[in-house]
């Protein structure tokens, strides 16, 4: 991933848009097909006999804690999208930087999401899972505005790497999270939701964002709401439980 915008640009160059376009698609089928291929799922383990059976959805959609966990989520992705997928236009027509530069940045916000997912998995192992997803989701509201109003190009890149670590850490922690809430053998309800509403946010956001740019002519507005949105998410996260059994006491009784 840190590699690929040096590689698109180099693509581009040399062969224009719809070449680069044409090879990094080739190479997605390169690179990811042999391995959805090869790899297999183990054998499912029998469930024992005296198990308890797993919450229902409806039961989990009681639960405050769950629209906690699904609104945090969506601030904090839609804040990433946003960011993401502007950041790019916004070096070049609000900051004037060439395209060699930008993809440069990009480039070390994908080497700082490396750093992210194993600085915030080792210390998943020890912190409660809460507190690392507000330390992510504090980050990512503090490094926005670090990078995008940078006054000089050495601290757009100190900001687009610390912003990386806030991102990856972002995608990582939120499954974690959802495990340590509701339990393994409702993770994948619990995720398919909460993602499909990340996905709505991470499609509308950005768009809100660029829409603030065509019509001030600037995008300071709306990186300033990308900003508050980051926050929003953190607060979400601080009124989380830390565990299982305190989410538990929080759900509502029949």
């Amino acid at each position: 991933g840190a590699l690929v915008p040096l590689l698109a640009y180099a693509l581009t160059q040399s062969m224009g848009w719809r070449g680069a376009l044409k090879a990094l698609g080739l190479l997605m089928i390169v690179v990811a097909l042999p391995g959805a291929l090869i790899v297999r799922e183990p054998p499912r383990l029998a469930a024992p006999g005296a198990a308890d059976p797993a919450p229902s959805v409806a039961a989990i959609l009681r639960r405050p804690t769950f629209y906690l966990l699904a609104a945090g989520s969506m601030a904090s992705i839609g804040a990433v999208g946003g960011t993401m997928q502007n950041l790019k236009l916004y070096l070049s027509l609000d900051r004037k930087l060439p395209q060699g530069e930008i993809a440069g940045v990009l480039s070390l916000i994908l080497v700082g999401s490396i750093g992210g997912r194993l600085l915030m998995g080792w210390l998943a192992d020890r912190w409660f899972k809460k507190h690392v997803m507000l330390l992510v989701y504090t980050i990512v509201a503090a490094t926005i505005p670090a990078m995008v109003f940078a006054p000089s190009l050495p601290l757009i890149k100190i900001g687009a790497l610390l912003f990386g670590i806030g991102l990856g850490g972002d995608y990582m922690v939120i499954p974690l999270m959802a495990a340590e809430l509701f339990g393994l053998r409702m993770l994948g309800r619990v995720m398919g939701i909460v993602l499909t509403a990340d996905g709505v946010a991470e499609a509308v956001v950005p768009m809100a964002v660029a829409t603030v740019r065509d019509r001030t002519g600037s995008y300071a507005g709306g990186f300033l709401l990308l900003v508050a949105l980051a926050a929003a998410g953190a607060v979400a996260v601080a009124c989380l439980p830390r565990r299982a059994g305190e989410a538990a006491l929080a759900a509502p009784t029949r």
